[in-house]
């Protein structure tokens, strides 16, 4: 049997199983959303994160093989960008920002590194045995980089 949900108002481009974690899947869409879903509860149709960073069709997505919490996304806007799912907002340390006249970022808490300086990047992949380590591919080249520590 077949699993169906509207996942998005646009084409998806690509998804991306968590190794680690084998009932999490990440979708990317054309609209430069990308979502997590979690497949116990995927017939409700909603996912269980949702990020709208990118703004133009992300290219690929991938999960760390080594970190379970943490994706990797591309996409047309010549972006790479790490995300690390088990982060969450401070509300009590922006009310003490908010307090003392700090502006609170506009980045969300889950966004850990941007990578940028590449055109029309198209894919990326983490190496599978030295941990941290992500190539991205685009029409300029390729990158090698180290975004974490595993």
């Amino acid at each position: 049997s077949a699993l169906h949900v509207e996942a998005a108002e646009c084409d998806i481009n690509v998804i991306s199983w968590n190794t680690k974690v084998p009932y999490l899947l990440a979708s990317g869409d054309d609209m430069g959303n990308f979502r997590v879903w979690d497949l116990r509860s995927f017939q409700a149709g909603k996912p269980v994160a949702s990020f709208t960073w990118h703004t133009q069709a992300i290219t690929s997505i991938e999960w760390c093989p080594d970190q379970p919490s943490v994706i990797a996304a591309s996409a047309a806007d010549n972006q790479v960008t790490l995300w690390d799912m088990s982060l969450e907002r401070d509300a009590e340390a922006e009310a003490q920002m908010i307090a003392q006249g700090i502006p609170v970022p506009e980045v969300p808490p889950q966004l850990i590194f941007i990578h940028q300086g590449q055109k029309e990047i198209k894919e990326i992949h983490w190496h599978p045995q030295c941990p941290g380590v992500i190539g991205s591919t685009a029409s300029d080249g390729f990158h090698i980089f180290k975004t974490i520590n595993s």
